[in-house]
């Protein structure tokens, strides 16, 4: 049997949505094929063993804690127990190249996207300057940096070119409207489901959506609004890589919020989505190059709008390590594919390096 590390939980703010993912991927592993050791780390990051037997776990809802936690005194000894490590971990700190580089320097082979792949996924403007140069289509954005000091935050525009300009947030205002125009989605540049995400129709509402988006990362993205319907494909291989079909996200808010994807039933997914036989193939398609143009490695969720105006698909974000629950769009579409989900868990155990 291979000794299989699941790592769970981490410092991000999707702690909760990992926690959810980590012990579903636990609760559907073949038990005759894998010793499993259940780690979770907590929001500080202290490392822990699950010591719940693990023939009794389940999948907890995103919101549930833990019990039967033995905190790991020795990081380091514990994970060379294992023979690969299966870190189901979202957001910053586990799904941004910084637990592969840990397991990279440790020699453990391990499931998912490596150190560069993951890195790159992980901040919203690189993967945008990445997949600019791969000719990739993809909302307009306007790239600010902040920089904070007790008393005030000091906004930094960075054109195309990287140089910087100090700007206030009215002249930011002045270069939405002057380029993208309102309104305009401001995004954390680190940070995942939709954690910090604000609409900005306006200059004041820009104010707002800035000051708490600085909560979460000093990188800021100005996107434009894309009208149309959110498709998600998925993806699977190191060198050869397959796409699935691909699915549709029907939101209940007028974006997908944290709430909206997991506290709001009225938001649903279809799979597989209604889609042209032509359009599936041009998303499958780039879903693919975009996988590879970011050095992914093993598994990732691409997300795309169809604009509603011109039919025309742009991408949105790559995710690296996608919520891996048994309702998770990921799973599904590949169940949807054939593939169940201990087979998928399989075929991933198998890619890792």
């Amino acid at each position: 049997m291979k000794k299989l590390g699941v790592i769970f939980g981490g410092m991000s703010t999707e702690h909760d949505v990992s926690i959810a993912s980590g012990t579903s991927v636990i609760q559907n592993l073949n038990k005759e094929k894998y010793e499993i050791y259940p780690i979770y780390i907590d929001q500080k990051g202290i490392w822990y063993e699950y010591s719940k037997p693990v023939s009794e776990i389940q999948r907890l809802a995103v919101g549930e804690k833990l019990t039967n936690l033995t905190p790991i005194q020795n990081v380091i000894e514990y994970l060379k127990k294992i023979e690969v490590a299966f870190p189901v971990l979202h957001g910053l700190y586990g799904e941004d190249g910084t637990i592969q580089g840990m397991l990279e320097l440790l020699k453990i082979p391990y499931v998912g996207c490596r150190v560069l792949g993951s890195s790159i996924c992980m901040d919203k403007v690189y993967t945008k300057i990445v997949l600019e140069k791969a000719g990739i289509s993809q909302a307009k954005f306007i790239y600010i940096k902040a920089i904070q000091s007790e008393n005030h935050t000091i906004f930094n525009y960075i054109n195309e070119q990287f140089q910087e300009k100090e700007v206030s947030i009215s002249e930011i205002a002045k270069i939405i409207e002057e380029t993208i125009h309102f309104p305009v989605f401001v995004k954390p540049s680190n940070s995942g489901s939709s954690v910090g995400v604000h609409k900005a129709t306006n200059e004041l509402e820009l104010k707002e959506a800035l000051l708490d988006a600085i909560q979460y990362d000093t990188k800021i993205l100005l996107e434009e609004e894309i009208i149309g319907r959110e498709i998600e494909c998925a993806v699977l291989g190191n060198e050869e890589v397959k796409a699935t079909c691909v699915g549709e996200v029907l939101s209940a808010e007028n974006f997908y919020t944290f709430a909206a994807k997991y506290q709001n039933a009225a938001s649903r997914t279809v799979i597989p989505a209604e889609i042209q036989e032509e359009k599936l193939k041009e998303i499958q398609k780039l879903a693919v190059k975009a996988f590879k143009a970011v050095d992914g490695k093993g598994l990732s969720r691409v997300d795309f709008f169809i604009k509603k105006e011109n039919n025309q698909v742009y991408l949105n974000e790559i995710n690296t390590m996608p919520g891996f629950t048994q309702i998770s769009m990921y799973p599904k579409l590949w169940e949807a594919n054939g593939l169940s989900y201990t087979q998928l868990l399989d075929e991933l155990i198998k890619l890792a390096y």
